[in-house]
C-alpha cells in the first residue's frame, strides 16, 4: 500500500519524513546533518560543544552540502548561548533544539523570526512548562534513550505528554526502524527522534575504533545509567573510564573535573569566569557537588576522547539501549529509506490484520 508520512512535524520543519536526527556532541556535524536532510529527515547540528566561529562555519558548510532545512542545538547554561542564537537568526536556520528552556524572551525572539523551537524533555511537567513558554513542538525522551535521561519509559511518558499538550510531540528513546516509527505514531506522536541509530551509521564522524565498541555491545544491560560523570543520570555503555569513575572517591572525580574543565575552556575560548559561572548555574539548578557542577559544564570534553580522538576506553560512550540491537552501519539514505519501507510494510500488515 502507498502511504504518506506527512504529519504536523513534517509540515512544521519542512522535511519529507517525520524522522529527526538529534544533536549529539562531536557527532552531529555538517556531513551527518546534510546527509539526513538529503535523505528526507531533519538533522540538528550540535552547538553545545563548539565556539561561535566554528558554529557559523558548520552552518555554512551544511548549507553547502544540502538545500534542505536543518536545525541547531544549544544549552541554556552554555556561556555563548546568546551568540549561538544570533547565528541562528542571521543565517535563518529553520529550527532550534534545547534541553533547558532559554527563557520566554529568547524563545519569543526566535519565534518572531520564524525559527521553530523544539525542546527535549524527560518529564510531563517539563513538557507542559516548555509549551507554556512557547515551544512549537516537544521531543520526549524516555529512560531508554542515551546520554542524560530520565527514569520514565518512553511509552509511558509519550502517552502522558500526548494527552497533555496540543503541540506536535516527537518520541525519542528506543527507536531504530520503521516498526518503531509506526508504534510512535500509534501512540499519538508526530514522528521519532534518534541519536544512537544515526551515531551508528556510515555518515557518522565517529572513529572506527569507537564504532566497533558500540557494535560489540549485544546486551542491553551493558548500557547503564550512571551518575558518575556529573551527578545527573546518563545512559552510556559501560567501559574502562566509567568503571574507574564509579570506583573512585570524590577527590579523584574533582581532579578529573578540573582537568576536563581546563580543556573545555581552551577548546571553546571561554574565560575562567565564564566556565565557573556556567558551573554555578548548573549547581544552582540542582543538588550537585562542586565536582559534579564543574563536570556538568564541561562533560563534553570527556565524550570527545571517544567521539573525536578514537579512544573508547578513555572517554564516555553515550548510548541508548537500542544500541544493543544494532549490527550495521548504513548510510543515512539507506537508513531512512529502510525505515520508511518498514513502516509501509508494517502499516499494510496491520490493515490486513484488522480487516
Amino acid at each position: 500500500m502507498a502511504i504518506s508520512l506527512n504529519t504536523r512535524l513534517t509540515q512544521l520543519l519542512g522535511c519529507r519524513y517525520p524522522i529527526i536526527q538529534t544533536a549529539m556532541g562531536w557527532v552531529a556535524d555538517p556531513k551527518l546533518v546534510a546527509a539526513t536532510g538529503n535523505a528526507g529527515g531533519f538533522g540538528f547540528l550540535a552547538g553545545a560543544t563548539i565556539e561561535p566561529q566554528q558554529m557559523e562555519a558548520a552552518i555554512i558548510e551544511t548549507r553547502r552540502l544540502t538545500d534542505q532545512p536543518f536545525g541547531v542545538n544549544f544549552h541554556m547554561y552554555q556561556a555563548n548561548a546568546g551568540e549561538i542564537v544570533e547565528l541562528v537568526l542571521r543565517h535563518k536556520v529553520r529550527a532550534v533544539s534545547y534541553s533547558r528552556s532559554p527563557g520566554k524572551q529568547m524563545i519569543s525572539r526566535l519565534k518572531d523570526a520564524g525559527v521553530v523551537c523544539i525542546p527535549t524533555v524527560g518529564a510531563l511537567k517539563h513538557a507542559q512548562k516548555a509549551v507554556e513558554m512557547g515551544a512549537d513542538a516537544v521531543t520526549v525522551q524516555g529512560g531508554e534513550g542515551g546520554g542524560h535521561t530520565g527514569s520514565v519509559p518512553t511509552s509511558m511518558l509519550l502517552d502522558q505528554v500526548v494527552n497533555a499538550v496540543s503541540v506536535p510531540v516527537v518520541a525519542a528513546g528506543g527507536f531504530k526502524d520503521g516498526r518503531g516509527l509506526v508504534s510512535a505514531l500509534a501512540y499519538g506522536a508526530e514522528g521519532i527522534a534518534m541519536g544512537t541509530r544515526f551515531l551508528m551509521c556510515a555518515d557518522s564522524p565517529v572513529p572506527q575504533a569507537t564504532l566497533a565498541r558500540y557494535l560489540a555491545v549485544k546486551d542491553p544491560a551493558a548500557i547503564i545509567i550512571s551518575r558518575a560523570i556529573d551527578g545527573m543520570p546518563q545512559r552510556m555503555i559501560r567501559n574502562e573510564l566509567l568503571n574507574q569513575l564509579e570506583n573512585s572517591g570524590g577527590l579523584k572525580r574533582l581532579l578529573l573535573a578540573l582537568q576536563s574543565g581546563l580543556a573545555y575552556r581552551r577548546h571553546t575560548g571561554m574565560s575562567l569566569t565564564q566556565l565557573l559561572g556556567s558551573a554555578l548555574k548548573m549547581r544552582g539548578a540542582g543538588e550537585l557537588t562542586a565536582a559534579q557542577s564543574i563536570m556538568a559544564a564541561n562533560a563534553p570534553m570527556v565524550i570527545q576522547k571517544a567521539m573525536v580522538d578514537g579512544q573508547p576506553a578513555a572517554g564516555v560512550l553515550p548510548a541508548g539501549q537500542i544500541a544493543a540491537s544494532i549490527d550495521s552501519l548504513p548510510s543515512c539514505a539507506q537508513l531512512i529509506e529502510q525505515i520508511v519501507r518498514d513502516a509501509e510494510v508494517r502499516l499494510g500488515e496491520l490493515c490486513r490484520r484488522v480487516s
